[in-house]
């Protein structure tokens, strides 16, 4: 029988890129989409044809008890998300909502339709927060410095709960910093590949930015799409860190993605504090030996080679869009 898969918040980054997968290893795949006028389908443009994208919403139960009656889904990944950190502490409320309470709505849908199906959470870095331990596992405790950690961290456990009350196939990917081509500009690794990409073609003159010490694992998402299938291939589910095990400064990030186009960061990178974060996370690296192990999962894309191919894209990006 054809595996089908249901993925919510499929117009994301990584939606777009474990769509891509999934329809790779022969699945069905269904998008779940809120009924918004603002709705991009830009990631997911290429293969829009191949996908069958239905309404629901993760704050109304009832629109994903409908959507899994009736697309009968084998797999659930909950990619849903208020997924932005700085935007957490100006919509705490609905930050919960969306990112904490909405995991629930999800998991108990499938409590109450089909228990037997597979359920992946997109659990977060930022749980982890002012780190307890260096390197971070799947054992350290969880210490979040934001509204957006903190409603991860729910989501994380009400999926340790209905896995442990109910019996459900329901693990979590604790996934550090993944980037791509197709991260929102609202990020910082995006934000500086396009400012450099815009200060290259003359469009602009500097870059704003906030803490240049903050550190990072950075991965390619196209590369923790693939951790988050191998998670619900299991025979037993689990919790797995996803990360690269290596970390890098913002300063670096600036670094490499300015010298890309031949250009010195420190001539255009300037510190605003009104991007400094209430309260900071310096120190994230994660120990994914255990995603190594049990999943046979590694990473491909080195970070130096990530940013240079974001830098890449938005000066392509750019260039199609002032031609």
């Amino acid at each position: 029988m054809q595996k089908r898969a249901l993925i919510t918040g499929i117009t994301g980054q990584d939606g777009s890129y474990l769509a891509e997968w999934l329809l790779s290893q022969g699945y069905e795949v269904v998008g779940m989409l809120r009924r918004s006028s603002t709705v991009n389908f830009e990631r997911i443009a290429h293969i829009q044809d191949s996908l069958t994208l239905v309404s629901g919403d993760v704050l109304d139960e009832g629109s994903i008890i409908e959507v899994l009656r009736e697309q009968r889904p084998t797999e659930v990944y909950n990619l849903a998300a208020q997924s932005f950190v700085q935007t957490s502490w100006g919509q705490p409320v609905l930050t919960g909502e969306v990112t904490a309470l909405g995991v629930t709505r999800v998991l108990d849908a499938i409590r109450l339709t089909n228990p037997e199906i597979r359920f992946y959470q997109a659990s977060s870095s930022e749980m982890f927060g002012k780190v307890r331990e260096v390197p971070q596992t799947e054992h350290t405790p969880f210490y979040p410095r934001s509204p957006y950690g903190v409603a991860k961290v729910y989501g994380h456990w009400i999926t340790v709960n209905y896995r442990e009350s109910y019996g459900m196939h329901a693990s979590s990917g604790i996934l550090f910093n993944h980037e791509s081509p197709r991260r929102g500009l609202e990020f910082v690794t995006r934000k500086v590949t396009n400012s450099v990409a815009r200060i290259k073609l003359g469009l602009d003159s500097e870059l704003r930015l906030g803490n240049l010490d903050a550190k990072r694992d950075w991965g390619y998402a196209g590369d923790y799409v693939q951790a988050m299938w191998l998670m619900s291939q299991q025979d037993e589910p689990g919790d797995f860190v996803v990360a690269t095990g290596e970390t890098h400064s913002v300063r670096e990030l600036c670094d490499v993605a300015f010298s890309r186009v031949g250009l010195s960061y420190e001539d255009y990178v300037r510190v605003d504090e009104r991007f400094m974060r209430p309260a900071e996370v310096d120190f994230l690296v994660g120990d994914a030996s255990k995603a190594h192990d049990k999943l046979g999962w590694r990473t491909t894309v080195e970070f130096s080679g990530l940013v240079e191919a974001m830098v890449d894209a938005d000066i392509d990006l750019l260039r199609r869009q002032v031609s």
